[in-house]
């Protein structure tokens, strides 16, 4: 795969962090309402930002295979999704112990971001069900890919649906004033933005590199078992062909 390499991925990941949340804590100012606890959205946020992103990504990576028929956008579209579902668990925890210190409750059900992003999660929950419930591999693939579109497609939809809505408790940070943030504040922001980001292409380069070479094992494994099979038990070259995601 072309870019940067794992080791340099993870040492600008490692980098971006430490600066990030080092403007975090030495350079915002502390939120003259809520304290410290407010720095929770330096973590929350971005997390949230990125773990959506992904979800896009896993869609265009399944369009691109459907158009394509290349077996590689759709492990590329696995990923992105499992590991957004992962950031997603990390901006539902977050955001409850935020919403703990700021209002009291560890889940305030009528506030339209808290509940569509849950709605979301709980969506793409069923995504690795549907996937792995189907045994063969080129059907399982088209199937997951169809799921990621639409629900892809969806997560825009329902960012702008949030937008719109009444009343929002939850602040707004992609906006025209950027939620009124002075300009250390919103350094720091962008800076963990960036740090979270990086930690997620590393993450998908390293889950892409480690299934690649567990999907090579298995077919040298299956070349051997064929070369030492009896010339009428030998597999099929379509059956060599045909791998697994997982």
């Amino acid at each position: 795969m072309r870019g940067p390499s794992l080791r340099t991925l993870s040492l600008a990941s490692a980098a971006a962090l430490a600066a990030a949340y080092a403007l975090v804590f030495l350079s915002a100012p502390l939120d003259a309402d809520q304290g410290l606890i407010q720095k929770i959205f330096y973590v929350h946020v971005p997390l949230a930002i990125v773990a959506l992103g992904g979800f896009v990504a896993g869609a265009l990576a399944a369009w691109q295979y459907l158009r394509t028929g290349d077996r590689a956008w759709d492990l590329r579209s696995y990923v992105f999704i499992h590991l957004s579902l992962i950031f997603s668990v990390g901006v539902l925890v977050t955001g409850s112990i935020w919403a703990r210190g700021s209002w009291g409750h560890w889940w305030v059900w009528s506030e339209p971001t808290l509940v569509s992003l849950l709605i979301i999660f709980l969506l793409y929950c069923t995504y690795q069900p549907l996937r792995f419930a189907i045994e063969d591999p080129e059907r399982q693939a088209r199937y997951a890919a169809v799921f990621a579109i639409v629900a892809g497609a969806f997560v825009p939809l329902n960012f702008l649906a949030v937008r719109l809505a009444q009343p929002l408790t939850h602040p707004r940070v992609l906006s025209a004033t950027g939620g009124n943030m002075p300009g250390s504040m919103r350094l720091a922001f962008l800076a963990a933005l960036v740090a979270v980001a990086l930690v997620y292409v590393t993450l998908w380069r390293l889950e892409i590199a480690s299934k690649q070479a567990a999907i090579e094992i298995r077919r040298l494994r299956r070349r051997l078992e064929a070369a030492l099979a009896e010339p009428g038990d030998r597999p099929s070259e379509r059956e060599h062909e045909l791998v697994e995601v997982a």
